[in-house]
């Protein structure tokens, strides 16, 4: 995947250009740069190549959540309810 695909606004580069910022604001800029990947693009395979790009400061707030949002999975993503949940198949 490109980089251009990968952080088409540029808001994870910008992200590791802002001084002090805090996890708090990394997770915030990371919403925005996840609504902001192209229809159809591989979420985790953009993480991995702005971390590969920018992510050389292992501390950097920013790296520890695209390190965790490669790590982790949503545990028991599924559907919790409902019309179709109540009334069965």
């Amino acid at each position: 995947m490109d980089l251009t695909v990968a952080d088409p606004k540029g808001l994870i580069r910008e992200s590791y250009r802002i001084e002090g910022i805090t996890p708090a604001e990394c997770r915030s800029i990371f919403m925005d740069w996840a609504l902001s990947l192209p229809a159809g693009a591989d979420p985790h395979e953009a993480m991995r190549v702005v971390l590969a790009q920018y992510g050389t400061d292992e501390a950097h707030p920013m790296s520890v959540i695209l390190t965790e949002g490669l790590t982790r999975r949503a545990a028991g993503a599924s559907r919790r309810g409902g019309r179709a949940a109540r009334l069965g198949p």
